[in-house]
């Protein structure tokens, strides 16, 4: 009990509320007059003890529970299989047994009400970032990343399928609408679960983070998970990542220039000897890359790409020629913004021209785009680059084109946020990842910063 009081003073502070040593003292002190068996009246003592400002009394009702709640799961609803007649279990396994094995096995485990494991919970937490989410107000949004992880989307869809079938094959629609209520029942107790999970994961990090954050936690942290500050700090760290990757960029470059020998060259340089060599010729390899870039720059993308291409205007010295784009439901050419001397006022340039709004993505139609006027940037020397997470809101994702556009590139990278766990929904990367030279996870500022030294690396 000691050391979950701890943790919650802990969370408070990291949460703005100030807490003294005199005060954290008092808590205790009250704890013991007053003990823990009466919930209102412990929650009530701290409460007491550790505010002292009425704007912070929120921040405290928000964070207590999350210490001092339940830690039993919602509970989930019963097995409507157990009253079933045997031709209505039947008719149940024959339906599942059409199903994909995966939404089958969800599909199952709602049905009999089985609420997530401590590890599945972990798991989840490890797969969506909520391990280094450290605001309550990603709370929800967390728990709707777990939920789409476990395809709960999917599952609600086929659900509605499986019902249609079940009165298909003959079953009354009491017992469908009793099947239907009980699996809707166990799906909210663990999407309650998962929600309940997420905001107690969050409490402790919050418990557990240090009074000031330095560079190395952000640059670690989600791109999703930063505050308006911490994007200040990391663009600025951006520019001394992009100086130290310039000069590491230049010296591999230097090098390279002496490749293999070349025999036709130091032969004939050597006619004027009668033959016998004596300067050897290397060819030169060429080690600057040429590149096009295309962009996403709606919400979800918007921070990574900025990044991005405040490393490319970083590294023009190292590039033959960049061609930059950005799209959102259509693509734009953006490498006049970038003929400047600023990188900072062209970024801002874009990102006001294409300013982010609740419509739709369609990465396809900007393929469309792309074909129609700017197919011929791409040749054998060209290295093409995606920043996006390939959701396309279920558009015609335009396999046709970006096959076109790889097989022109010399190579095809795809950087892309989310892990291979977070690939279904809407999402289109399992059909374009294969077309593909390589896909890259950039999740954060250092594994963005390492994609940008792999790309530079010919």
């Amino acid at each position: 009990m000691e050391s979950r009081i701890l943790q919650l003073i802990a969370a408070l502070r990291s949460s703005g509320v100030r807490v003294s040593l005199a005060e954290s003292a008092e808590a205790f002190s009250a704890v013991d007059l007053m003990g823990i068996q009466d919930r209102e009246e412990f929650r009530l003592s701290l409460r007491a003890t550790l505010i002292k400002n009425l704007k912070d009394i929120p921040t405290f009702e928000k964070l207590f529970p999350l210490f001092f709640g339940s830690r039993q799961p919602p509970q989930m609803g019963g097995n409507p299989s157990d009253e079933m007649t045997p031709e209505e279990a039947r008719m149940w396994a024959e339906a599942m047994r059409q199903f994909a094995e995966g939404l089958r096995q969800r599909m199952e485990r709602l049905m009999n009400g089985e609420p997530l494991t401590k590890s599945e919970l972990e798991a989840l937490a490890g797969m969506v970032g909520l391990n280094q989410a450290q605001s309550l107000e990603y709370k929800n949004w967390m728990t709707q990343r777990m939920l789409k992880a476990m395809s709960f989307p999917e599952v609600q869809k086929a659900m509605k399928e499986l019902m249609a079938q079940l009165a298909q094959m003959g079953m009354s629609r009491e017992r469908i609408q009793e099947i239907r209520e009980m699996i809707q029942q166990n799906m909210q107790g663990m999407q309650e679960q998962i929600q309940q999970f997420a905001g107690q994961r969050i409490a402790e990090n919050l418990s557990e983070r240090p009074r000031s954050d330095n560079i190395d936690s952000l640059m670690n942290r989600p791109f999703e998970m930063l505050s308006d500050a911490d994007k200040k700090l990391l663009q600025r760290e951006v520019k001394r990542l992009a100086a130290a990757l310039r000069t590491r960029i230049a010296l591999r470059q230097k090098r390279a220039k002496n490749g293999q020998m070349d025999p036709k060259a130091t032969i004939r340089a050597n006619l004027k000897y009668h033959g016998v060599p004596m300067e050897i010729k290397h060819k030169n390899r060429v080690s600057k890359p040429k590149i096009v870039v295309i962009c996403d720059v709606s919400t979800s993308m918007r921070f990574c790409s900025e990044l991005m291409l405040s490393f490319l205007f970083a590294l023009q010295g190292q590039v033959r020629k960049t061609h930059a784009f950005a799209f959102i439901d259509h693509l734009e050419s953006i490498s006049e913004d970038f003929s400047g001397a600023d990188a900072d006022e062209a970024i801002v340039s874009v990102l006001r021209r294409m300013p982010s709004g609740h419509y739709n993505t369609d990465l396809g139609w900007s393929l469309n785009d792309f074909q129609n006027e700017y197919l011929d940037t791409l040749n054998s020397g060209t290295t093409l680059l995606i920043v996006g997470d390939g959701r396309n809101n279920y558009f015609d994702p335009r396999l046709d084109i970006f096959s076109v556009m790889a097989r022109r590139a010399t190579r095809t990278i795809w950087l892309n946020p989310e892990p291979v766990t977070m690939w279904h929904g809407d999402s289109d990367m399992p059909k374009y990842a294969p077309l593909c030279s390589n896909v890259l996870k950039v999740g954060n500022l250092r594994e963005l910063a390492d994609a940008v030294d792999e790309l530079m690396t010919t």
